[in-house]
């Protein structure tokens, strides 16, 4: 196994200084980032293998890519709740916050109730976490009942109000997600959709508006359909 020291080392001779604009581009900000892609970052994790202890170790370190070298080595089934919280608590941006969510909360005996709870903090990104969780939840490949996944729609409908850019979207992404998994949540998706177009807010009628076009498209009825 690598020592934090070796990684260190082998991220700066990864580094490409000329993508750190790009990465700025897109909204990923707030730490010292040394401008590896994933494409790159990704086969470099597969090269290290899972360690949790050492995910814990990298995500203390001061700099971007350290975060989502930790997401890509970290073990889900050893995540405590604590760690839960502490890493959900310090995401600044909002690909730490997805990555977290889809790859790792998913496969942890605690997701449900923190999905919950995160849904209804004031930070950005803690609230972000809730949504993206979701979608991690309702991908292909995941395992949950629709019986579980249905749970989210109350919630959905709750908070589609949030006009932050970093929640509103991942609370639209949440329920497309959720409306394009088969066609019993597409149809209960679109209904939910129809009522959050109803709510007295400019972030709702967003919402709404953008899932339904989607959920409504042939491409997604004739893919559920076929």
């Amino acid at each position: 196994m690598k020592s934090i020291k070796q990684i260190l080392a082998d991220l700066n001779e990864l580094a490409d200084p000329q993508y750190i604009s790009q990465m700025e581009y897109f909204g990923i900000r707030g730490a010292k980032a040394l401008g590896i892609k994933n494409a790159v970052l990704k086969p470099y994790a597969k090269e290290i293998g899972k360690s949790h202890m050492m995910a814990i170790d990298l995500w203390n370190q001061p700099i971007h890519e350290c975060k989502h070298l930790a997401i890509l080595l970290a073990e889900p089934r050893l995540l405590t709740e604590e760690v839960a919280e502490k890493w959900t608590s310090e995401c600044y941006s909002w690909d730490l916050v997805d990555g977290i969510g889809m790859k790792i909360l998913p496969r942890t005996a605690f997701v449900f109730n923190k999905v919950e709870e995160w849904s209804k903090r004031e930070p950005e990104f803690e609230k972000r976490m809730a949504f993206a969780t979701m979608v991690g939840l309702t991908l292909k490949g995941a395992k949950q009942p629709d019986e579980d996944i249905i749970q989210f729609f109350p919630i959905i409908e709750r908070e589609a109000w949030d006009n932050r850019n970093f929640v509103k979207k991942a609370v639209n992404w949440a329920l497309r997600q959720i409306g394009k998994r088969n066609l019993n949540l597409n149809a209960q998706a679109i209904e939910v959709a129809g009522r959050i177009k109803l709510q007295d807010s400019k972030a709702a009628r967003w919402i709404a508006s953008d899932a339904l076009r989607e959920l409504k498209s042939t491409k997604v009825q004739e893919r559920l359909r076929g």
